[in-house]
């Protein structure tokens, strides 16, 4: 009895000891991120997990596949990833020539791979997409499968350097979206007729369950393109997506991804290049984004459904990326409600007149959300249209967007930025006076060309610390 009371004892005493050890780790990690917040990319993307496969391959041809650009290949994708996932996983592999299909559900443990020159043509049928649980536009809802989809899935890839084409254009997937500029005249039918969006986003709002938001034929919400829905551990590498019906890459609930080397080729409407949603400890590297809407979009949830999902999107890291047209480069928002946090985007390039913002923050009073920590270094901007940093609590889309939900924006840095044409404003920040945006910084930022220095209402300490507008230098703080 006294040696099992002193083991116990000693047990205590080990376990307590380990405790405060760990709490001091963890004291100590946090110290060094708050003095040094560039330190936390070291720490995420140690603790990111890499995804493994077997080295056995399962090539789509011996399933039946036709590379004729004509034959639906939907089984043979089918047959071929259930056959990796059965036994133990693998490589699926797309060999070189032109495949169209429907849509393609992954499994865990394994990785869609396209050699070179292959490339996967998505059908136009509607029909073709098989009625799932996703999300549009931050709601969740039930409907077109996403052309590529994966749910509830661990240790699962798209790689290749061979091409994903949605085949969407104004003849198709973006008439949908209602605007004229795609193909949309009076009389068709779109997202935006009564029965559609606004009764997805009421749904919401009232909290009616996922399962009875089913929508699909006749409703006109386009599919996403690559949805990675709570999933863990994902690797996106090297592929060309082009001509996407509507978000292209979108990682909902899922943590631990890894998008690198991809090109984005794609400008129809709301053709955003990558939603990381609900996500976190995602790094997106090395990527060339062409967009018709935002290139990065950080997104956690639309106003009711996402503070009853209230997962943030955090530990999001922009590395050596490639911004041509779009919105805005590297945006958070709208659809933050459950707000976003530790966002670091460094060394990259952004330029296009047809790009609108560099850094984008948009939110609104029906939004809320928490938007803090939003780090950004060595950025070359050549062209925008509209500003360096836009900061807004009033953006407004589908009509006037406000309600009781004031969101809280701070900690916002911008370092070692380089501009030739900033267009309007070098920053554009807006808040509310009693929730102003706290704590903007602009350090070592050099803009050769821009029409005002700033527009700003209700901010609270913005510092200009040996930065060039124009020429001139704006070493200033403003409380």
């Amino acid at each position: 009895m006294t040696t099992n009371c002193g083991t116990t004892f000693r047990s205590i005493v080990l376990f307590s000891v380990t405790i405060i050890t760990a709490l001091s780790c963890s004291k100590k990690i946090n110290t060094l991120s708050e003095s040094d917040p560039w330190k936390r990319i070291e720490l995420t993307i140690k603790n990111i997990p890499q995804t493994k496969f077997q080295d056995k391959i399962y090539n789509i041809n011996d399933f039946g596949a036709i590379a004729d650009g004509k034959t639906l290949n939907t089984s043979a994708f089918e047959k071929a990833i259930k056959a990796c996932a059965e036994n133990g996983g693998g490589k699926v592999l797309v060999p070189n020539g032109k495949y169209l299909t429907g849509a393609i559900h992954l499994e865990s443990n394994v990785n869609l791979h396209l050699d070179d020159n292959a490339e996967i043509l998505f059908s136009l049928n509607p029909k073709d997409y098989p009625i799932v649980h996703t999300s549009w536009e931050g709601t969740e809802v039930m409907n077109y499968s996403p052309l590529i989809y994966a749910k509830n899935k661990t240790n699962v890839a798209v790689t290749g350097k061979g091409i994903l084409n949605g085949q969407a254009d104004s003849t198709n997937w973006w008439i949908w979206s209602g605007g004229k500029n795609y193909g949309w005249k009076k009389g068709i039918p779109s997202q935006n007729d009564p029965a559609n969006r606004d009764v997805l986003v009421e749904m919401a709002e009232k909290g009616i369950p996922v399962s009875e938001r089913v929508f699909g034929d006749g409703r006109y919400l386009r599919p996403n393109f690559i949805e990675f829905f709570e999933c863990n551990t994902v690797l996106v590498k090297d592929i060309t997506v082009i001509n996407s019906p509507f978000w292209i890459l979108h990682p909902i609930k899922t943590n631990n991804i890894i998008i690198d080397g991809v090109t984005v080729n794609s400008h129809g409407p709301n053709n955003d290049g990558c939603d990381p949603e609900y996500s976190q400890n995602v790094i997106i590297k090395n990527c060339t984004f062409n967009t018709g809407d935002d290139c990065i979009a950080i997104k956690s949830g639309r106003d009711a459904e996402g503070r009853r999902v209230a997962i943030p999107s955090k530990n999001i890291i922009v590395q050596n990326c490639k911004m041509i047209d779009g919105h805005g480069g590297v945006v958070i928002g709208s659809e933050v409600s459950a707000g976003v946090n530790n966002v670091f985007v460094e060394n990259c390039k952004m330029d296009s007149p047809n790009l609108d913002r560099a850094i984008r923050i948009k939110t609104n009073s029906k939004r809320g959300g928490v938007i803090e920590n939003v780090f950004v270094r060595n950025l070359e901007v050549g062209t925008v249209k509209e500003c360096v940093l836009l900061v807004t609590m009033f953006y407004n889309v589908y009509g006037a967007q406000t309600g009781n939900f004031i969101p809280t924006v701070r900690n916002i840095s911008l370092e070692n930025i380089t501009v030739k044409n900033g267009g309007k404003y070098s920053v554009w920040a807006e808040g509310y006076k009693e929730s102003p945006v706290e704590n903007i910084t602009l350090k070592n930022v050099k803009i050769e060309k821009v029409d005002s220095v700033y527009l700003l209402k209700n901010i609270k300490n913005i510092h200009f610390v040996n930065t060039y507008i124009n020429g001139e230098k704006a070493d200033q703080n403003i409380k």
